[in-house]
Parts: C-alpha cells; sequence; structure tokens
C-alpha cells in the first residue's frame, strides 16, 4: 500500500472541514415505494427503517434479493438476525431501484476494490451508476444514505458504560482524553457512541471500514463533530439508546488542491511497512 494513500493526523485536527448540524432521517415506508426519487445533488439522502415496523413485508425479500444475498440470509441462525438482514436488504434495493429507475429485484451490487489491499470488499457499488450509497444496521434501526460522492453511516445500539469505558482506549488519544475529563457514565456513554458513529461512518465512505486502526483519525466527541480534510460528517437524531452519524465527500471542485480531499484518502500517516490494526475480526459489540 503506498505510504501517500493515507494523510497525517494534524491536518484532521486542523482542516477547513467541520462538522454539520444533526439531521434527521427520512423513514423508510414499508413495501415498495410509490414513485421514483431524484438523486441527491449535494447532500446526500439519509433514510431510517425500523425492522419491527417491517416485518408484514419480509416475505417479498426473497422475491426480490439476489441469489448471493438469498444465501447469506440463510446462514444467519437467529431469527432476529435474519429478519434485520432481510429489512435491510429488501430496502436498500427498493431504495436503488426508485432512484435509478430500474426494478429492484435487477439492481446488480457489487464492491470496489479495498484502498489497502485491492481486494473486492471495498464500498457497495452499483456498476455504472453515478450515485454512492452505505448501509448500517444495528437493533431493530437500520440507515441508508445516498449521495453523489463517496458516503458512509453508521448506526449502533449503546453498548453498556462499562464497555464504552474500556473501548474508549481505541480512539485517537485526543478522543480518550476528551472522554476521561466527562465525570459521569451517562454523559461518556453518549460522548463515546457519537464519536464512535462518526469514525466508522467516515471509515465506511472511505473504503477501509475497520481495516484501518480507529484511533489514527480524529473526529472528536463533543456535541458537533469535528471535520476531516475533504469530508464532512453529522450526527443523526435516531431514537434513545442508539447513536448514528454520516460521512461525505466534498464535490471535486470543493477538495483541497493538494489531494488531502481525496475520496480515496484519509487523514493519517501510515509509513510504508507499517502495520495496520484490523479491529473487524476481533471481538467488538459494536460491529453489526
Amino acid at each position: 500500500m503506498p505510504a501517500t494513500l493515507l494523510h497525517s493526523a494534524t491536518a484532521a485536527a486542523t482542516g477547513s472541514a467541520t462538522g454539520v448540524p444533526v439531521r434527521r432521517p427520512r423513514p423508510v415506508p414499508p413495501g415498495p415505494l410509490s414513485a421514483a426519487l431524484y438523486r441527491p445533488h449535494q447532500l446526500p439522502d439519509v433514510w431510517q427503517l425500523a425492522v419491527s415496523e417491517h416485518r408484514a413485508v419480509i416475505g417479498d425479500a426473497h422475491q426480490v434479493l439476489d441469489a448471493a444475498e438469498r444465501r447469506r440470509h440463510a446462514e444467519l441462525r437467529i431469527a432476529a438476525e435474519r429478519d434485520r438482514y432481510a429489512a435491510a436488504h429488501l430496502g436498500l434495493r427498493r431504495l436503488l431501484g426508485a432512484y435509478l429507475a430500474v426494478d429492484p429485484a435487477e439492481v446488480v451490487l457489487d464492491r470496489e476494490p479495498c484502498p489497502l489491499c485491492a481486494g473486492p470488499h471495498g464500498r457497495p457499488a452499483v456498476p455504472g451508476a453515478d450515485l454512492h450509497f452505505s448501509l448500517s444496521h444495528s437493533g431493530d434501526l437500520v440507515l441508508f444514505a445516498f449521495g453523489p460522492t463517496p458516503v458512509g453511516v453508521d448506526v449502533e445500539l449503546l453498548p453498556e458504560p462499562e464497555v464504552a469505558d474500556e473501548l474508549a482506549d481505541s480512539l485517537h488519544p485526543g478522543e480518550t482524553a476528551e472522554l476521561a475529563r466527562l465525570a459521569a457514565p451517562a454523559d461518556r456513554l453518549t460522548a463515546f457512541g457519537r464519536c464512535w458513529c462518526r469514525k466508522e461512518a467516515y471509515l465506511k465512505g472511505i473504503g477501509t471500514g475497520l481495516g484501518v486502526d480507529p484511533a489514527l483519525a480524529y473526529v472528536g466527541t463533543g456535541e458537533r463533530p469535528t471535520g476531516l480534510p475533504g469530508w464532512t460528517l453529522a450526527d443523526l437524531a435516531v431514537p434513545p439508546g442508539y447513536a448514528a452519524a454520516v460521512a461525505y465527500a466534498a464535490p471535486r471542485s470543493a477538495r483541497p488542491p493538494d489531494g488531502q480531499g481525496r475520496s480515496d484518502a484519509g487523514p493519517f500517516d501510515v509509513p510504508a511497512g507499517s502495520e495496520i490494526r484490523n479491529l473487524s475480526t476481533a471481538y467488538h459489540p459494536l460491529l453489526p
């Protein structure tokens, strides 16, 4: 992996991009969408689905999902996980179909190459479609984001306070210090949740996911996220007990000329030959 793929942590803390106020996702109605959707031209569209409100239509999934999705669904042994997967992928296909003006069952889903290893597990994509998207689910909630530039979304059920305290050491040192200054466990839990979701949304957006150590990018734990060069972060209004965020890349014309805002780049240096800690294969209560 080229050392230039990822940029300096100092730039992350001092970049001109900033976080934006909390956004409220749009609800996904159960059943087929009644009309086509206009593609987003600037800000991403963010949608929210409650699995419990879509149980009546989950049976439609096998008529819409492709063979790989049906196989993955069958591999899930817990009924709640099967329902969540079916509702999430049925909702994704119906939304993509409405944006792309095609039958949801005809949407072809693929993966871009991973920017770290070039393997087929980078950002999800529809080949040939100029529409970026991201999906996340946890508990009863599913979030979708669609945009004209690379986008990542993340939603998490908040863990127990003691679990959040243990996981705080996996964050950027500045974020860990911010959490340590909060005396009330409830305040630390809220701050940890929004920080983690901002971070994972951004890492999904650049296509690496947790293949990159989450301690390397600083997004902040405060009420408004800290911006990253070439990217905008926003917290999302979700029901109590959850945290959520969306990250999206600036249009190419608005990105810094030195390349710090490249959609495939992050704001930290990885020297050649250095180890990248991969948390995606370790036990982690926040992973979907």
